[in-house]
């Protein structure tokens, strides 16, 4: 089942202190699940690239492009990501599995670089991997204004991350419905609300009195040897309505990116539950069949 996606960002929050200087960082983080930011001064893509374990393909091309009025300095680093047994998302530093070119240097204003990622790793591994190519803006000094003050200075940087999967030849996914449910969702903000006391965690405040709306739980697994990405699928719901009459709705793959992000599945043990909102309510008291399409 081979399913292709696109990412999304939220933004992270961190104060920083130095001397009487007070840098406001924020990053863009690509992460499996999160709402798309609004500020752009750094582009990343694509944002996720499906590469082989072997061969020709084994190779991928990032570019970074510098919307700034200033030069980009950059640095890569590279982590694996898996999910622990509660589902947390878990990333290891892993940069020896791969060759980059180049690891670091300066986009200039209004310029692009390519930074090519080289698989180097064991060409004969079993099942797919997944791994976090991060593309972090390094602060500079901030230079005294007119006053010779720093303080009042804010510095944006940003930390992109783009998704590197790695896949043996011949590999893959087997996804199945493991159980479906009709349940009240929260419905989604009008725009991301970021709590600046999780410490830049990059995660979102929970909205006070948000409106509830109809959806489903669904958990899936993958038995396969080769990842799964559910945002790259069309999902269809079947069931009942709240007068019993059947409904089936369709739920295509932008509204279930919307919902779930990548909604990456690891090969053999991925199991996940994801929760989406639908455009009707179905009944609780009867069953919930879903499929997938390309």
């Amino acid at each position: 089942m081979g399913l292709g996606l696109k990412q999304r960002a939220a933004p992270r929050v961190e104060r920083q202190k130095k001397k009487s200087r007070i840098g406001l960082v924020l990053a863009a983080t690509l992460f499996l699940g999160i709402t798309a930011t609004a500020v752009e001064a750094m582009r990343v893509s694509p944002m996720v690239a499906e590469i082989s374990s072997r061969g020709a393909g084994s190779s991928a091309r990032i570019e970074v492009q510098n919307l700034a009025a200033k030069g980009l300095p950059y640095e890569t680093r590279i982590t694996r990501i898996s999910f622990d047994e509660n589902g947390k998302l878990v990333e290891t530093p892993a940069d020896e599995d791969f060759l980059v070119f180049p690891p670091q240097g300066v986009v200039p204003v209004r310029g692009r670089q390519v930074i090519r990622v080289q698989w180097v790793g064991d060409p004969d591994i079993d099942v797919s991997r997944a791994y976090y190519v991060g593309i972090r803006q390094l602060p500079v000094e901030l230079e005294e204004g007119a006053s010779g003050d720093l303080a009042a200075q804010v510095q944006v940087v940003y930390h992109m991350k783009s998704l590197v999967t790695v896949a043996p030849p011949g590999a893959a996914a087997d996804v199945s419905v493991v159980s479906a449910r009709a349940i009240e969702i929260d419905a989604a903000p009008a725009a991301p609300v970021i709590d600046e006391s999780v410490g830049g965690t990059g995660e979102a405040a929970p909205t006070p009195n948000a409106a509830k709306v109809p959806g489903v739980e669904v958990r899936v697994r993958n038995a396969g040897r080769r990842y799964a990405l559910m945002s790259g699928a069309t999902w269809w719901v079947e069931g009942r309505g709240p007068d019993g009459a059947r409904t089936e709705i369709r739920l295509d793959a932008s509204t279930v990116n919307e919902a779930v992000g990548a909604g990456y599945l690891e090969p053999l043990k991925g199991d996940r539950t994801f929760y989406l909102p639908t455009s009707v309510a179905f009944s609780p008291d009867a069953p919930i069949k879903v499929r997938f399409s390309q």
